[in-house]
């Protein structure tokens, strides 16, 4: 498998290459030259093999000869070694709740795949390779839960002050050792652009082995659609599901669709925004227009310029025709999201986080003129990382899951940074 850039500016390099760059030299993200169909015997078998032989059916084609096979299976096993359950909320609409891992959110399946995978590529290096991330939340944690203690590996994550929960906070300031936190004054956004600069910086890059985490990665990105093979060996309608998938950068939703591509049954799929709705209003249109990002509640969602739109229209040829048909927009204010959230939970005692209820939303409305179709959203973070959205709702404390005591105890260590890429630059010379 080789891996081209988006902006046609680059040469075509493997998974290794692809993986350790993060993007090409042009600044375009990588996309694979061919995308691998499920077989049929695969297809036939879906519902029946085990979480980690389909990871490593579903990840061999990616991946080509750049990883042995057994090694590939260690990783995959790893990637996937907790539950991805289907929870029943309505009679119409079903929870893929994907807060089961370490750091309670969906982002730990891309980086623990991405932070093994690196950590074995890092043993053909002789120097060591600096992971630069920029987080709006989730992203960050599990970054570093996934890198702490790999050797060769450094991480740096730049997050945006004040705009990160607690939890959210200590998960990518508390773990020391190889992990650094850049506390930058603004938004995603401007963490978003100085990671972009950093990498087409000739002398930072000279200077610095770097790749990033964040889902421009395809280490990243791509492990993302096993979420969605293990929803479907859950399914227990006749019907596919229509999925709803709360959208900030939009690198999980456009994993979701790969996997339809590659022959997943999806009926269709609902992209859920809250004020950020740059894609949803192209949806409407036809014109994307990049925004300035807005704060809300769903902070992981704060995105105004989402990078894995490009390879969202790249997967579909730039048809806004095929695109619009196959995806719905949905807008959600932060009003309808706490609404949801009260509303969810006195009627059916299933607790939604801000992000999750955007989608619930998204899909209940998506839903309402489609009585006979039934469909599921993807919970992508426990509540428990939103308290001061959540816990005024319900009107009680969200228990704080015994994996997360210790960690809050811990002292935040961050660096605070200025939104100027000079400031990065300094920094990142100077490590």
């Amino acid at each position: 498998m080789q891996y081209y850039s988006l902006k046609h500016q680059a040469p075509s390099v493997d998974f290794r290459a692809a993986t350790i760059a993060g993007q090409a030299p042009d600044g375009g993200l990588y996309f694979p030259e061919t995308i691998p169909r499920f077989s049929p015997e695969l297809l036939a078998d879906l519902k029946t093999l085990p979480k980690a032989e389909l990871a490593l059916q579903v990840m061999q084609p990616y991946v080509g000869d750049t990883i042995p096979a057994a090694e590939l299976a260690r990783i995959c096993a790893e990637t996937v070694d907790f539950p991805f359950p289907v929870v029943s909320v309505t009679e119409q609409i079903a929870a893929l709740e994907l807060f089961h891992g370490p750091t309670l959110a969906f982002k730990d399946v891309g980086a623990r795949f991405m932070s093994r995978c690196l950590g074995y590529f890092s043993r053909q290096q002789t120097s060591r390779i600096t992971v630069l991330v920029a987080t709006s939340g989730d992203t960050g944690g599990a970054v570093a839960n996934g890198f702490l203690g790999v050797d060769g590996v450094d991480v740096v994550i730049l997050y945006p002050s004040g705009k990160v929960s607690p939890v959210q906070e200590r998960q990518l300031t508390a773990l020391g050792q190889n992990i650094t936190a850049l506390e930058v004054q603004g938004d995603f956004d401007d963490c978003q652009q100085l990671v972009k600069q950093a990498f087409t910086d000739s002398a930072v890059n000279s200077h610095l082995t770097l790749t990033s985490a964040n889902s421009i990665n395809v280490a990243r990105w791509l492990p993302q659609q096993l979420y969605y093979i293990y929803a479907w060996q859950q399914w227990q309608h006749p019907e596919p599901p229509v999925v709803a998938v709360p959208s900030g950068n939009f690198g999980n939703l456009c994993a979701g669709l790969l996997a339809y591509v590659s022959g997943l049954p999806v009926q269709h799929f609902v992209a859920a925004c809250n004020a950020n709705d740059a894609v949803a209003s192209y949806l409407r249109t036809g014109d994307f227009a990049a925004k300035a990002a807005v704060a809300t509640l769903s902070n992981a969602m704060d995105v105004g310029n989402p990078s894995n739109f490009t390879r969202i229209l790249e997967l579909f040829a730039q048809s806004h025709t095929t695109i619009s048909q196959l995806i719905h927009g949905c807008t959600v204010s932060d009003a309808t999201t706490s609404t949801t959230i009260e509303q969810v939970y006195q009627q059916t005692g299933y607790l939604l986080d801000p992000h999750g209820a955007v989608a619930f939303h998204a899909l209940q409305e998506y839903l309402q003129s489609r009585p006979g179709q039934h469909g599921l959203f993807l919970e992508t973070a426990h509540p428990v990382k939103f308290p001061e959205v959540v816990e005024p709702l319900i009107g009680q404390a969200i228990a704080l899951p015994e994996s997360l005591h210790e960690l809050m105890r811990q002292p935040k260590q961050s660096i605070r940074l200025e939104a100027r890429y000079e400031a990065l630059r300094e920094y990142l010379l100077a490590r």
